[in-house]
């Protein structure tokens, strides 16, 4: 076949970006809202539009160019994106990847929308991780699979993409930086604009963080300005916003208070807001010296170095990747990492040798003439008509969605979690236990075991929920706050009931109530990254886990598996805990296989409530202990319940009016909605060990039992609420929404959020469909 001639500049009429943009405050929104004003630039006959990442529910004020946006933790609007893009037939779409703004482990949402599309991928990488964890590798590699193109921005880039994740260097194209068009001009012109008239004018700008590590900089200043007495450090942009949602100001006034230590008041100035491009390239013109200390050399990319270079400054840099590449051939000054000391000597080896500072200057900016925005819009435009030749030339296998192939358990739509009903039933106590219909019952009062289960709702929702996190930090302080007050340390055991006057009914509560505490704060401990809220969580775990030793419930145990379970994915080297896991896991699973029967092989004669918790507990715990007869047994007794629980195709719990003795008839009502959770969460273990898809399945049945494949093809969710009916009686739907039965759905659809996000990862690419452009 003849090639293919290609214009550079007339094949492409409409670009669709997908990235984070202005007025949002972050690099990626920056590069995102320039690269489409310099596309839109080089034609006013193309069109060229953004898909924006909101990581607020309100997002922003976002100018014309922004047509569609996705909150980024809903994996359904993903979807509705792809159908946007492939409605509005975009030629080309380029997404700016950076694994924080997409939800989903790894940021594998995004690869939901990628994979539903039918025009060319040119996929620009922010980041580029040369020791990634399994899902970050697994979610590259899908990445680049489902892109036409990988845009990097250094060298090094491309030799980490090619040796770490095996993608072929073919696919990889190098365009850098892009950067405005500013003249080289001397540092003294603008000056008086800053009140630095006459002195030496140091600069780092960019929204802070502690991995920026301006302290050192800061460190490396006295000896400087032994030196060099006029010497200015303007330490310019706002505290990152969700550094600032996290950790308030705290390493600014860390930074602050390094400043007034070390008499530096005179010499340092913070100039906390983010600013135009236009103040910045002022800022940066006035520069004598700029100054990049970053603490870690993983960076492949930084707009702020490219920007400094840009304008001929010169700059000394700690050598991480990017700055390595940038500043070889005597473009710029590297120093060790977090070394004051050598900072302060190269600094004052620049500012004393006024030939070599200017020579480092014309350099640097004559190295980044081609990264002016204009240039770089032109590069990205060949990469986008090379794209669209090669589809033309060869159609691409696609398939419409990751969560669509044949054999998968998400056919449905999963309902976003709603907490309008446990924000109803909870008040500045706790969660209340009862409800009559909808409306909280306050003779009731509390439980201990609801507002464990509670705090898990709660430090989940922070992940799935793009709503502000102080909402449910909030509800994690007050449900953690209940555990705390509800633990005794005189006997290391957990009251479970108290009265709406907030007077505990008695002095010890059930074993099994002291499990789901247990099983409440371990999953706190592996959800929550707040360091207010971990410390607590940890340390009352930590106590309460002892006495469980002593306890003869294996309900009980089961609970406490599973939050140990939790708690070792953070502290997995906590060899206390994984003593007590391994003793408990042991009796547990004796029990079964001292009882267990081939017609019956359960722990017990008879089922009755949270059955599934109990092989649920040994799956985990022998998956982790790598004992295969505990998960064989878990596997086995699993299979077994679930057996029993399906008839006519739907999923049908055990009763709780006679539950189902051995030999005995089996009670067909009430079912309670936490045998549906229960079972789903052992069904989604079994498959995240097994792969074995008919696990799903069964999961997905136990969630449509809420939703009305039951006996009576009636609805326990309220969709309205939020909330869940108490359960399914043999005439009728219990009306009322308490806690248990509003926790066990909210939990429920967790876990299938959770494993819907990780078949973005684990599905392969289908070859069903062959789609050009």
């Amino acid at each position: 076949m003849p090639s293919l001639v290609i214009n550079p500049y007339s094949e492409i009429n409409s670009v669709a970006v997908i990235g984070n943009y202005v007025p949002r405050q972050c690099g990626i929104a920056t590069f995102t809202a320039d690269l489409v004003q310099a596309l839109s630039a080089e034609s006013t006959e193309r069109a060229c539009w953004t898909i924006a990442m909101n990581d607020q529910p309100e997002g922003y004020a976002y100018p014309n160019k922004v047509r569609f946006e996705i909150n980024q933790k809903q994996l359904s609007e993903y979807r509705l994106a792809a159908e946007f893009l492939n409605i509005n037939k975009a030629d080309v779409v380029c997404l700016q990847h950076e694994y924080g703004i997409f939800g989903g482990p790894a940021g594998s949402h995004i690869l939901k929308l990628l994979a539903a599309l039918r025009m060319p991928v040119v996929t620009t990488l922010h980041t580029v991780l040369t020791k990634p964890a399994d899902e970050y590798r697994t979610a590259t590699k899908r990445l680049a699979e489902l892109s036409d193109r990988l845009v990097v921005m250094s060298s090094t880039a491309t030799e980490t993409l090619h040796k770490v994740y095996g993608i072929d260097p073919a696919k990889i194209s190098y365009i850098p930086h892009g950067i405005p068009d500013m003249p080289f001009v001397d540092p003294n012109y603008y000056k008086d604009q800053f009140d630095v008239t006459g002195k030496k004018l140091l600069l780092t700008f960019g929204l802070l963080s502690e991995n920026k590590g301006i302290e050192y900089a800061i460190q490396a200043l006295p000896k400087v300005i032994k030196k060099f007495p006029d010497i200015v450090y303007i330490i310019l942009g706002a505290t990152h916003p969700h550094v600032l949602k996290a950790d308030g100001e705290s390493y600014r006034l860390g930074l602050q208070q390094l400043v007034r230590k070390l008499n530096l008041e005179q010499h340092v100035i913070f100039k906390n807001r983010f600013v135009t491009l236009e103040e910045l390239c002022e800022y940066l013109a006035a520069t004598d010296v700029y100054i990049t200390p970053y603490v870690g050399e993983a960076q492949v990319t930084s707009g702020t170095l490219a920007y400094a270079m840009g304008t001929g400054n010169p700059v000394v840099s700690t050598p991480y990747r990017y700055a390595v590449e940038m500043l070889a051939e005597g473009r710029g000054r590297l120093v060790p990492f977090k070394d004051p000391d050598a900072m302060a000597d190269a600094l004052i080896d620049i500012l004393e040798n006024d030939n070599e500072r200017n020579a480092m200057r014309k350099l640097a900016y004559d190295y980044c003439r081609p990264s002016i925005w204009k240039q770089v819009a032109r590069s990205y435009l060949r990469v986008f008509n090379e794209v669209k030749a090669e589809r033309i030339r060869q159609p691409r296998s696609y398939r419409q969605s990751p969560l669509l192939v044949k054999d998968t358990a998400f056919k449905q739509e999963l309902p976003e979690l709603k907490l309008d009903h446990l924000l109803a039933m909870t008040d500045d106590t706790g969660l209340l236990q009862h409800a009559n219909y909808t409306i909280p019952d306050r003779n009731e009062g509390y439980c201990t075991d609801d507002n464990a289960r509670a705090l898990i709702v709660a430090a989940e929702a922070r992940h799935l929920l793009a709503e502000k996190p102080y909402r449910y930090e909030r509800l994690c302080d007050l449900y953690l706050s209940f555990l705390q007050h509800a633990f005794d340390t005189k006997n290391g055991r957990f009251r479970n009931f108290m009265s709406y006057d907030r007077r505990w009914l008695e002095n010890t509560g059930s074993e099994d109530s002291h499990g789901r505490a247990l099983w409440g704060l371990g999953s706190a401990v592996a959800l929550l990254n707040d360091g207010r809220q971990l410390p607590l969580a940890s340390t009352l775990f930590k106590l309460a886990l002892p006495a469980v030793e002593a306890f003869t419930s294996p309900r009980a145990l089961a609970f406490t598996l599973i939050g140990i379970h939790a708690y070792l994915e953070t502290f997995s080297g906590d060899s206390g805990v994984r003593r007590v896991r391994a003793i408990l896991a042991e009796r547990l699973f004796k029990r079964f296989t001292d009882h267990a029967k081939d017609d019956w092989p359960w722990l017990e004669d008879s089922l009755n409530y949270a059955n599934a918790r109990l092989p649920h507990a040994l799956i985990l715990s022998g998956q982790w202990m790598q004992r295969d007869d505990i998960t064989s047994m878990g596997l086995k007794a699993l299979e077994w319940l679930v057996g029993i629980q399906i008839d006519n195709g739907h999923f049908v719990p055990i009763g709780n009016h006679g539950w189902y003795t051995r030999g005995g008839a089996k009670a067909r009502f009430d079912q309670q909605p936490l045998e549906a959770h229960a079972t789903i969460d052992a069904c989604v273990a079994a498959f995240k060990l097994t792969s074995e898809r008919q696990w799903l399945n069964h999961a997905m049945s136990a969630y449509n039992w809420f939703l009305g494949h039951n006996d009576l093809n009636l609805p326990l969710y309220d969709a309205k609420t939020g909330g869940c009916r108490d359960g399914l009686q043999s005439d009728c739907v219990n009306q009322n929404q308490g806690a248990e039965s509003t926790l066990a759905w909210l939990l429920s659809l967790s876990t299938l959020h959770g494993v819907s996000a990780d078949e973005v990862l684990t599905i392969l690419p289908e070859q069903t469909v062959a789609v050009g452009v």
